[in-house]
């Protein structure tokens, strides 16, 4: 984990022979998210996602951008209805240490910025939540519920400033390996024979986070919107 972060960090150092300029930013908002494969639908779990970032011009008038960021997010799954069409109530929180590298691409005119890039996470703490489910009729199998330490996921990303430095940036997420394998369930109807499968899961999420761009006073921005 750190040699990932130091060798980022030395990217993010070497930039300046090619970018314009490079401005560091600190991000705080919220992220919902949901895990693929628990049979359940909804982004029903909310958790604080945060960090510190640096961005880097490519280019001389900043059409085109690298950010290489460190933050926290707690993703999971999170049910708890009360209907009868209910599967079963869960509340797992996972806690990541997140490493997005992204690249963006700003209109000149409207300032808005779009972009695609990778997530490395890796997981810090094991869920010790609760699951309760009726086992007469559907129930996940609990007997392990060790999740996978790393998670890589492609991402898209939209920011857009609201003023000055402040800026608002809203990215979806989707893991491309498991978090978990082979998540067994059984379902039973009161039949003499039950049903039994397994999944493996992957983390699905959207953050929504403010960014405060420090060395950025939006000059720049009404520039390029001027042109």
């Amino acid at each position: 984990m750190k040699r990932t972060v130091l060798l980022l960090l030395a990217l993010a150092a070497l930039l300046p022979l090619q970018a314009q300029r490079i401005h560091a930013y600190v991000s705080a908002g919220g992220i919902a998210s949901q895990i693929e494969g628990d049979e359940l639908k909804g982004f029903n779990h909310w958790g604080f996602s945060g960090g510190v970032g640096a961005i880097a011009n490519l280019d001389d008038n900043g059409t085109w951008a690298l950010t290489v960021e460190t933050g926290y997010s707690g993703r999971g799954v999170y049910n708890n209805r009360h209907s009868a069409e209910n599967l079963y109530n869960i509340n797992i929180n996972l806690h990541y240490i997140d490493i997005p590298v992204t690249l963006l691409f700003k209109d000149p005119y409207g300032g808005l910025r779009i972009g695609v890039g990778l997530v490395y996470s890796r997981l810090v703490q094991q869920p010790h939540d609760s699951i309760a489910f009726r086992p007469t009729f559907f129930a996940p199998d609990t007997s392990d519920m060790t999740f996978l330490k790393n998670d890589l996921a492609p991402a898209v990303e939209c920011r857009f400033t609201i003023w000055r430095n402040l800026q608002m940036s809203v990215r979806y997420q989707y893991s491309v390996i498991p978090v978990k394998k082979g998540w067994g369930f059984t379902e039973n109807k009161g039949k003499a024979t039950e049903k039994s499968w397994s999944n493996d899961c992957y983390n699905q999420a959207v953050t929504f986070r403010l960014i405060w761009e420090f060395g950025d006073d939006g000059n720049s921005r009404s520039r390029y919107r001027s042109r």
